[in-house]
């Protein structure tokens, strides 16, 4: 289990998260909701080792979560909204270079593991593509392959559907919950509240870097009185 207690940053004295508690299983996808500048990237951020925490503690499996040695082990892997992939490499060679570089892989171990990985996000036609030829979609998949092909514990979303057409939101959704079936821990950071009526999660509503309101998805939506933070911001709002 991820463990995040009483996490604190501020950027210039002002305070950016404050007291931000949360727990994930895995298995379990936890949305962190809200619009622009509530701390939902800074957290994701920290967790994957871009940033340092002031106060606080972040601990997986009852074990203090040492950041540095958890990049290092790629036991975080960080999606951000324009997929950070390598422009001058095809598909494939986007996933066998971290392979090779990165993970250790001989040169025929990161080509299997690659393929193999093509053919599961239906990108196998297009390894030899550049990212420029590939749509947002295949994009997002593609850097979704090459983050898991390092086997991370831990799998952060960054606005996974800001930069992809909204008609794509529902197979976005379903790639996020195939990773937690598969026992990943999935934290996404997202204002899209459309995502959210597709994907089963717990959703953390943050407001000035804190966390106002949780509720598990199914919750919700059976009663969303029960919820009025959430459902304001969700109605479009004020929360």
């Amino acid at each position: 289990m991820l463990d995040i207690q009483n996490l604190s940053k501020k950027f210039n004295e002002k305070a950016i998260l404050q007291d931000v508690t949360l727990q994930v299983n895995p298995g379990e996808i936890a949305v962190l909701l809200g619009s622009s500048g509530v701390g939902k990237s800074t957290l994701l951020r920290i967790l994957s080792n871009l940033e340092s925490f002031d106060s606080g503690a972040i601990m997986l499996d009852g074990k203090p979560f040492d950041l540095k040695t958890a990049n290092s082990n790629h036991m975080v892997g960080m999606l951000s909204q324009s997929f950070d992939l390598f422009e001058h490499l095809t598909a494939k060679e986007n996933i066998t270079l971290v392979l090779e570089k990165i993970a250790g892989n001989s040169k025929q171990e990161a080509q299997k593991v690659a393929r193999a990985l093509l053919e599961h996000y239906g990108l196998e036609a297009l390894a030899g593509k550049y990212p420029s030829q590939l749509s947002g979609g295949q994009k997002q998949r593609l850097a979704i392959a090459r983050m898991i092909a390092l086997k991370p514990k831990i799998i952060c979303f960054d606005e996974p559907t800001s930069a992809l057409d909204p008609m794509l939101t529902n197979f976005v959704a379903n790639n996020i919950e195939e990773l937690a079936r598969q026992g990943y821990i999935v934290l996404v950071a997202t204002h899209d509240t459309v995502l959210l009526e597709r994907l089963p999660c717990t959703i953390n509503l943050m407001q000035d870097g804190t966390i106002i309101q949780s509720a598990s998805t199914s919750s919700f939506w059976e009663n969303r009185a029960a919820y009025p933070l959430i459902d304001s911001f969700i109605r479009g709002e004020a929360v």
